[in-house]
């Protein structure tokens, strides 16, 4: 099966033409251009170097968080276009689930972190199957050094992939010493590869996700919305002076 996968939840814009045993053709971007005017471009290209029809293409899978809110947006909302006008199936990926591919078998605790801001990332606590990454907990929205914490906690070995790495790293090596490493370069960021991988194994338990009714999975509520809060709650105590 044809897979057309994209991952826009981080500054880097993914998107990948995959089967079940190879990765077709994939672009990675992570240099100024926003996705909104990026994505399309790069999946016409993809599909194009690739010699695939849209027509071909048998399952949409995208990053459906947590990340930017702007960018799952925009990557949610293009791959359930797609799905809708194709009348193909798609599948959300959870983002961490796809980041943990970037430590594949390494011995001991993969762990993803986005930048969340505030000192604060996205991440959870994954282990290394033979059927792929394994989530060991929940996902998470902490500040680093709780995380830090936690992971000094466990007494293992532990492998750090994701944008926040190069945000947090001093802060990070600072706290787990030695037993913290790093991905490298390019093995960092997200990659629609990865969704493209695990899209496959899903759909082939029989996991689906509605074209009309698939939405981010943003984790924590947006600044905006904490502000907005904030402010009607200022106001309800106002009121009941």
């Amino acid at each position: 099966m044809l897979v057309l996968a994209i991952d826009t939840s981080s500054n880097t814009a993914s998107a990948a033409v995959a089967d079940e045993h190879k990765v077709i053709c994939e672009y990675n971007l992570n240099h100024k251009k926003t996705h909104s005017q990026r994505l399309m471009p790069m999946v016409k290209e993809i599909m194009e170097d690739s010699e695939v029809n849209i027509k071909d293409i048998d399952l949409f899978a995208v990053a459906m968080g947590p990340g930017s809110f702007t960018g799952l947006r925009i990557g949610v909302a293009t791959a359930k276009a797609l799905a809708h006008c194709m009348s193909k199936p798609v599948l959300g990926i959870y983002t961490l689930d796809g980041l943990a591919c970037n430590g594949a078998g390494f011995d001991g605790i993969i762990c993803p972190i986005m930048d969340a801001r505030r000192q604060q990332v996205y991440t959870g606590i994954y282990s290394w199957s033979e059927d792929g990454p394994r989530l060991e907990g929940e996902y998470m929205a902490l500040p680093v050094k709780d995380l830090t914490r936690l992971l000094k906690d466990k007494g293992q070995r532990v492998l750090m992939v994701g944008d926040g790495v190069p945000v947090y790293r001093e802060d990070i090596v600072s706290e787990l010493g030695d037993a913290v490493s790093f991905a490298p370069p390019n093995l960092l960021f997200q990659r629609a590869s990865s969704i493209a991988w695990l899209a496959v194994k899903e759909f082939k338990r029989g996991k689906v996700h509605n074209a009309m009714t698939l939405t981010p999975f943003y984790l924590r509520k947006s600044q905006a919305e904490r502000e907005l809060e904030k402010r009607r709650a200022l106001r309800g105590d106002c009121s009941g002076v």
